[in-house]
This record gives C-alpha cells, sequence and structure tokens, in this order.
C-alpha cells in the first residue's frame, strides 16, 4: 500500500506541473440552456456503471438537496465503449429504453483512451459533433463527461493524459455548445490535496472507486443542477467515511465554480 500511495502523489505532483505549463481552455458554457432537467441519459462505458451506476448516486444526492424534484435517469452503458459505439438515435427514442416522454439532457462520455491519440482524438471530435446533432434532433441538450485521468499501475500512465483529456473535451464542448463537466478536473484537485484518497480501483489505475464515483456523481450534481453538494448525508450507504464525504463535496463545488468562472 505504501508504495501505491507514492505511485499516487508523484503522479498528482507531475500532472499537477504538467497543467501550470499549459494554458487550459476555459468552457464557453458554463450552465444548461434548460435547467433541472426532468429526463436525464447517461451514456458511457464502465466509468458509468461501477460501483452500483453513477446515476444512481446522483439520484440520492439530489433526492436528499432537492427532494421535491422527480428526475427520470437512464444509463446505457458498453464496456470499453467509444462514442461511435452508441445508438443515440435508438436510445433517444421515446419508449426504446423504457421511457415514454423525451429526454432534455445527454451526459455522454467517450473510452478514456480516445483523447490521448492524435488518430482516436480526431475521431473523438467528429463522434462528438454528430452526437451533438442527434441530441438536438430530439429536443435535448448534450452534457460532456470529462473522464479522469489513469494512475499507476495503468501501463497507459503519462504526465500529459489529464491535460489531453481536458483540452479534448472543452475544445469540443465549446464547438457545439455542450456544458462540460469536468469530473477529471475534480480528480485532479483532489489528489492534489489528498494523495491518498484513493479515487481509482488500486488494481487498474483506471476505474473509479466507490469514492471516484461518490466525487464524480457530486460534480454531476453541481454542473447540472448549480448546487453544492456540501452538507449531503448521503455516504454511499457507509462506503464513503464522513470526512471523506465532505472533503469529496467541498472538491466537486469548489472545482465547478472555478472551471465555470469566467
Amino acid at each position: 500500500m505504501r508504495y501505491i500511495l507514492l505511485a499516487l502523489t508523484i503522479v498528482a505532483w507531475a500532472v499537477s506541473a504538467s497543467a501550470a505549463d499549459t494554458e487550459l481552455i476555459k468552457p464557453a458554457r458554463t450552465a444548461l440552456q434548460q435547467p433541472d432537467p426532468e429526463g436525464v441519459l447517461f451514456v458511457g462505458n464502465s466509468y458509468f456503471y461501477y460501483n452500483d451506476s453513477l446515476h444512481n448516486h446522483v439520484r440520492r444526492i439530489l433526492a436528499e438537496l432537492r427532494p421535491g424534484m422527480h428526475t427520470r435517469y437512464k444509463s446505457s452503458t458498453i464496456g470499453g465503449a467509444r462514442l461511435r459505439h452508441h445508438n443515440l438515435n435508438y436510445l433517444l427514442t421515446p419508449g426504446q429504453i423504457g421511457i415514454d416522454k423525451p429526454f432534455q439532457l445527454v451526459v455522454l462520455a467517450a473510452a478514456s483512451s480516445e483523447p490521448l491519440r492524435t488518430d482516436t482524438v480526431q475521431r473523438f471530435h467528429a463522434d462528438v459533433d454528430l452526437a451533438a446533432r442527434q441530441v438536438r434532433q430530439a429536443g435535448a441538450e448534450l452534457a460532456l463527461y470529462m473522464t479522469h485521468a489513469y494512475v499507476e499501475p495503468h501501463p497507459n500512465v503519462h504526465v500529459d493524459n489529464f491535460v489531453k483529456t481536458y483540452q479534448a473535451y472543452v475544445a469540443a464542448g465549446n464547438r457545439v455548445g455542450a456544458l462540460v463537466i469536468p469530473v477529471g478536473l475534480a480528480f485532479e484537485h483532489a489528489y492534489q490535496e489528498r494523495p491518498d484518497i484513493g479515487l481509482h480501483e488500486f488494481f487498474d489505475g483506471t476505474h473509479p472507486s466507490v469514492r471516484g464515483t461518490y466525487l464524480a456523481a457530486c460534480v454531476v450534481v453541481a454542473s447540472v443542477y448549480g448546487i453544492s453538494p456540501q452538507g449531503a448525508e448521503y455516504d454511499a450507504y457507509g462506503e464513503v467515511s464522513a470526512a471523506d464525504a465532505g472533503f469529496l463535496q467541498t472538491i466537486a463545488w469548489t472545482t465547478v465554480r472555478e472551471f465555470y468562472a469566467q
């Protein structure tokens, strides 16, 4: 465990140094056009379905913070999927996946490797453009879920991974007018303050741990609904300590406010 913590500390320092040397793009959109969406569709991969599925944690936190809201959530995920693997036209057609009313928001995540290579990032941008058109045609709004960077022991850890991911998502979001949800940025901030927080699964350095999913859910709540997750008592049924929950809630809210600040 000592070696894992040391590796995380090194990765957090290296990513911070890399980001400091790069001028990060600012997001053009800082809020949804349609606030408080009643129907939300998550489309992604294993980052979404790990740990009882991201949308369930979002739903539980929001139910506590906004008890009067009645939001419908659906999640469509394919392990290891890239953007082009999802049939958005099918998913967005009312009645096809058990939701009769149209969705107001689609939260879309690419495979974690897509922004990292020249050939795949070009396809990433083309697929975001296509997804944006399909989502608009369905009368919904698109939000892009900025994925987190790898840590040890993942074989593709590199100091530039976070910056490449950040720039790709924000550039794509700005081009198509989508809200970018800065989950990857929140992971970096959390590791900078607490390198031992363990937001990744220790065995692969890519999938989120329960704490990682909890942080991601807090960032989604803060970004989509514009409210602070601070003070929520939800703790993933005891899997996240009160101290860790409070820390992650604060990181999420601080990250979102700073990211959207103009």
